[in-house]
């Protein structure tokens, strides 16, 4: 395919240039059309963050009324992410089945239930059945926003726009902090149901607004709608010829002959899915298997470093720190919500400029010596048989040190990097594995963090979530090549060797020397 382009240029007596080459000269203006789309999508993920933060401060109150165990607590708190494995795992057959918009409005309206169902809670298994609803309907909206993101965005820009989901996480979370402490002043059995039925309101906002967006135009060509999807790349690339050259990479991608030209055609006939999970996990070629490795594995390691700890936990947290007033906890957790926020905006324009590895490798750096510096922080108070005020100040500065970090870097990364990887026949079904090891993790993080900081104390729980972000790192470091730039049919080269390594340095090599011939940028060939 690369070799006829090449040829096709060279007859046309055009100058020669890679797809890089060509994108890159002058970096084009950030697509309205597709930002739109983008922002409508992942606006759908903000209750999913919401349902997350808003239990960190209405579970005080919960557990106040309802007279719940400790254990019952981390059960309600990280059932919500258990629950989003179903989900995730329906979201991939569902969104290839019905298109990734109706699938975002199926998300709402589960939602719409789980908010419902939580804000009339009588007890406490009226309360986990609500729970897990609005988990269900959360796997649906993170999977499938991160998909319709990821396709509809132009290389350029592809970075910046499929990190929106992450960030409108985050504002969900820092809306559920402000929900708390809005709430907080109702009387006890008022207030924790208001908390968490609220949560209903912008869904049925939400599942109204998202109809007014198109169809991911991957989807439109594997349903044979070549039409449908030429005006929407239209809409959403860069140039006529960005958007000629996506949908001939979708097309080659969905198996459809180049020379079908229709407004409609026929698709080869595919499997319900049998051979997708065959080719993922059964018989994966190396490429697939380095992708598959690659996605779960920074699913896996963004949950284990214990970010959820923090989110869920921040009221304890600041307690074991000597901050005892409820109402200064609930507006440190804010706090905590708002770096979180502004540093996931920061990050949104970093991830086309500095790269995918260069912003996570930092990202985890910084994660490992915040969490180092919050569990000596915590062991010298728990230590203290009076109150150690730069040990507090501390505790403090690295809670919000570690989000800050876990924002610019870990928390979008691992969304953007797993939804672009993955080849467009498995691209649904491997988002939903990623997402999947993703709520798992999070749900046993979640879980256990009370019984976890009671057997080892508070600071050896953040050393151990230390211990794991080092070992995260070292994984990044050899497991993950760049992919900034690049059109998501254009992965396949990445993976399955560790080549990549190499292309950075080979590549300004190849610059030096094709900018010395002529001024003209040669295409480089396989030699």
């Amino acid at each position: 395919m690369a070799d006829w382009k090449a040829e096709n240029i060279a007859i046309s007596g055009q100058p020669q240039k890679t797809i890089m080459e060509f994108e890159t000269p002058k970096k084009p203006k950030t697509n309205k059309y597709a930002l739109g789309c983008a922002l409508l999508a992942s606006m759908t993920t903000v209750l999913l963050g919401y349902d997350v933060g808003v239990m960190s401060g209405a579970i005080i109150y919960i557990k106040e009324d309802l007279k719940i165990s400790d254990v019952q607590v981390e059960i309600l708190a990280g059932i919500l992410n258990l629950c989003t494995l179903i989900g995730s795992c329906a979201a991939g057959r569902t969104s290839d089945w019905i298109g990734r918009r109706y699938t975002i409005v199926v998300s709402q309206v589960i939602l719409f239930a789980g908010a419902i169902l939580m804000g009339f809670a009588t007890n406490y298994g009226f309360l986990m059945v609500g729970r897990l609803v609005a988990g269900i309907g959360s796997g649906y909206g993170a999977v499938t926003a991160s998909i319709y993101t990821a396709e509809v965005s132009p290389a350029s820009s592809r970075g910046f726009l499929t990190s929106f989901p992450e960030v409108f996480i985050n504002a969900g979370i820092l809306l559920g902090y402000v929900s708390n402490y809005g709430f907080s002043k109702l009387r006890l059995n008022l207030g924790w149901r208001l908390m968490l039925g609220v949560g209903a309101v912008p869904s049925v906002i939400l599942g109204i607004v998202v109809l007014a967006m198109p169809e991911s135009p991957r989807w439109l060509v594997m349903q044979g709608r070549l039409g449908d999807a030429t005006q929407v790349l239209n809409k959403t690339s860069d140039s006529k010829e960005e958007a000629l050259i996506r949908l001939a990479e979708i097309k080659e991608a969905a198996g459809i002959p180049m020379e079908c030209t229709d407004d409609v055609v026929q698709v080869p006939k595919r499997s319900h899915g049998e051979d997708v999970w065959k080719e993922l996990l059964v018989h994966p070629t190396p490429a697939v298997r380095h992708v598959l490795i690659a996605a779960v594995g920074i699913h896996f390691f963004q949950q284990s470093s214990g970010i959820d700890s923090v989110v869920l936990y921040s009221p304890r947290i600041f307690e074991k720190a000597g901050i005892t007033s409820s109402d200064h906890k609930l507006l440190a957790t804010v706090a905590v919500g708002a770096t979180k926020t502004v540093f996931i905006l920061v990050a949104t324009f970093l991830l086309d400029k500095v790269g995918r590895r260069p912003l996570l490798l930092i990202s985890v750096a910084g994660m490992i010596l915040s969490q180092a510096a919050l569990g000596f922080g915590l062991t010298v108070i728990e230590h203290s048989h009076h109150k150690v005020m730069w040990a507090v100040a501390l505790c403090i500065m690295t809670v919000m040190s570690y989000v800050a970090f876990f924002s610019i870097g870990m928390g979008p990364i691992t969304w953007v990097y797993s939804s672009e990887i993955f080849p467009l026949r498995l691209r649904a079904q491997g988002a939903s594995l990623g997402v999947a090891m993703n709520r798992v993790t999070s749900a046993v993080i979640s879980m256990t963090f009370i019984s976890l900081y009671k057997a080892i104390t508070i600071g050896g729980a953040f050393f151990l979530y230390a211990g794991i972000a080092t070992v995260s790192w070292v994984f990044f470091y050899f497991m993950l090549p760049e992919t900034q730039g690049r059109t998501l049919e254009d992965m396949a080269g990445l993976f399955g060797n560790f080549k990549w390594k190499f292309a950075k340095k080979n590549n300004i090599r190849n610059k030096e020397v094709n900018d010395d011939s002529n001024g003209q940028v040669q295409l480089g060939t396989k030699g």
